[in-house]
């Protein structure tokens, strides 16, 4: 199975992806214009595999002028339902459709894994301005979480896919081995946490893309495991879910 095969898998269950995964905390927001030191309000921003327009909804209700890009055919079309006042491109990091020196922030939520960093990030210096950033983070599961890191655990078994370490995902040695030299790198987490019922957790879980590729009942075998597992520790079957954000932010100066 390559990357390339698990990242368009999203495009067979967009609903499934905006019904369940999280939103972001407004901590992290904060600190994109600490570190960017660019206020979001009136921000021209490309969000960049944009998905279902988690990301950016939460970008454009904080006053930033949004333009999505997204390469998956059914990822947009859901986007677009769902946003329709925002425009949205085809595109992907590789290739930005998108003017130079047009964007105060190139934004990718949960989304950078997805890119070659040896051709997005030159693509994403050709779009910002000077003074702008390249900005990627992802809400990773607290794998200090005794019963998280269990479920990551099988999950791993089960699908062959893993969460890269914490350590691992802003990998500013990659960054810099892509072009990043000469930029102005933050790199910071905050940790948050969701309470949500049973059926809404495992409906996250099945929304990944370890999932999407798998046989339906082998998904669904899965699932009714994990939901007797989760009963016995969540009597009544709501689960918190804690996140750790992890933000990187480049700078160009």
């Amino acid at each position: 199975m390559t990357p390339m095969t698990r990242a368009m898998s999203f495009n067979t269950a967009p609903d499934r992806y905006a019904a369940f995964r999280p939103f972001y905390p407004p901590a992290l927001f904060e600190l994109v214009e600490e570190l960017s030191q660019i206020p979001l309000a009136g921000a021209r921003i490309a969000d960049v595999g944009a998905g279902t327009g988690i990301s950016t909804t939460q970008l454009v209700q904080r006053g930033a002028d949004v333009v999505a890009v997204e390469p998956g055919e059914g990822m947009a079309a859901w986007f677009r339902k769902s946003l329709p006042d925002v425009p949205l491109v085809r595109g992907d990091a590789n290739a930005l459709p998108l003017a130079d020196g047009s964007r105060d922030l190139v934004t990718y939520a949960q989304a950078w894994h997805w890119a070659e960093p040896h051709r997005a990030v030159p693509e994403a210096m050709r779009v910002l301005r000077p003074g702008g950033s390249l900005v990627v983070w992802w809400n990773l599961t607290a794998h200090d979480v005794p019963w998280i890191g269990a479920q990551a655990e099988r999950i791993t078994h089960h699908t062959g896919v893993s969460s890269p370490p914490l350590n691992q995902v802003g990998d500013h040695g990659a960054l810099r081995r892509a072009g990043l030299d000469g930029l102005r790198l933050s790199h910071r987490h905050t940790r948050w946490s969701r309470t949500v019922p049973l059926d809404l957790h495992l409906g996250n879980l099945a929304s990944h893309s370890g999932f999407l590729v798998m046989p339906e009942q082998a998904t669904r075998d899965f699932l009714d495991t994990e939901r007797t597992r989760l009963r016995a520790l969540f009597p009544d079957e709501q689960v918190e879910e804690v996140y750790v954000v992890d933000l990187l932010v480049a700078r160009r100066d």
